[in-house]
């Protein structure tokens, strides 16, 4: 039976003005950096990005690197787009991203113009696409002029290989000089992609949170959920299946008693505020407007539902705040920290 969305998907989400751009993102979008490899079912995917689209999440990102193997989960997006979405592109904003390693040899990874028009190329004939909505620097390269980065971005953009352009993991220095060039250039930098959660606080110490918002900037948090520890999968130990087991992203180490008393009181304030603390978590980094949407990953379409309840509660109190601050402990879990501009 051909899948048909939910009439009332787009009552379901509140979308947020990313910067100062026309763009809108639904607060809650969807990433594909796990679960969309060959190591997951086609149905398993069909089902999670179904979910998403019905519970008024337009917004699917991935990256030529996602898998496995590398380039794997745009090829399955690209087979969704083609059946479940067919007729609906134009009600979806799709992002990829280049900057880890792809192929082999001395193009094939950071920043340089050759590698990132390249590997756009690559993407949008993985996913059958003319263009993607957003197309990103996935990583600083520190050995590739800033202006010759920003210059590919721009000429992806004026090729029409993609509509808006942004930046990940870049820290607030570099971010400013980013912005600057491509403001420049007449292309500029709408969205930036860095990971964020109650755990993992790096952009406000950084001030890149701040700085966005002083550039106009738009964002969209990865990690929100910090690799699962921000759900109640851990409170019983460490199941199967899951990240830590996977070895994918978390290192199971950081599975402490320590930290499991401290998700257990976050899960307690999560249950006086009628949330699951996947869903508090959520809010907690959309809180105030200062993130424009969260993006979460999912194994299961129930997953995705319930991230999606988020939406119902994102005020706190001070009170709630100041109790959250006292349980939520800073973990060194910023992925991109040891590869990336976040230091």
């Amino acid at each position: 039976m051909s899948y048909v969305p939910a009439q009332d998907r787009y009552t379901r989400m509140p979308y947020r003005k990313c910067g100062k751009s026309g763009l809108k993102l639904p607060a809650i979008s969807l990433g594909l950096w796990h679960n969309f490899g060959e190591d997951t079912p086609h149905s398993t995917k069909r089902a999670i990005c179904q979910a998403a689209f019905d519970n008024g999440i337009t917004h699917f990102d991935l990256a030529n690197n996602y898998g496995p193997p590398a380039g794997s989960a745009e090829s399955a997006f690209g087979e969704i787009l083609r059946t479940d979405f067919a007729g609906y592109r134009d009600e979806l904003i799709i992002s990829s991203k280049a900057g880890y390693r792809m192929w082999d040899g001395p193009y094939g990874e950071w920043g340089s113009r050759k590698y990132l028009i390249a590997s756009c190329d690559q993407s949008l004939k993985r996913m059958g696409l003319d263009y993607v909505d957003i197309f990103y620097s996935h990583r600083f390269d520190p050995e590739t002029p800033l202006e010759e980065t920003m210059m590919a971005l721009d000429h992806i953009v004026r090729s029409g290989r993609a509509l808006y352009v942004g930046i990940s993991s870049y820290n607030s220095a570099r971010t400013r000089e980013a912005a600057a060039i491509l403001t420049e250039l007449g292309t500029p930098c709408v969205i930036h992609q860095p990971s964020y959660n109650m755990l993992n606080r790096w952009v406000e110490t950084d001030g890149l949170k701040d700085t966005l918002q002083d550039l106009g900037i738009g964002s969209i948090a990865f990690t929100p959920l910090a690799q699962g520890m921000l759900t109640g999968k851990y409170l019983g130990g460490i199941p199967d299946g899951s990240r830590a087991v996977q070895g994918k992203s978390l290192d199971p180490a950081k599975i402490t008693p320590e930290a499991v008393e401290n998700i257990r009181a976050l899960n307690d304030i999560a249950k006086r505020r009628g949330q699951t603390l996947a869903q508090m978590a959520i809010a907690w980094v959309l809180r105030g407007g200062g993130i424009t949407t969260a993006l979460i990953g999912a194994s299961k379409p129930e997953q995705v539902i319930d991230c999606a309840g988020a939406v119902g509660n994102l005020e706190f109190t001070d009170a709630e705040l100041a109790e959250i601050d006292q349980h939520a402990v800073d973990q060194p879990i910023n992925l991109w920290a040891k590869s990336s501009e976040t230091e």
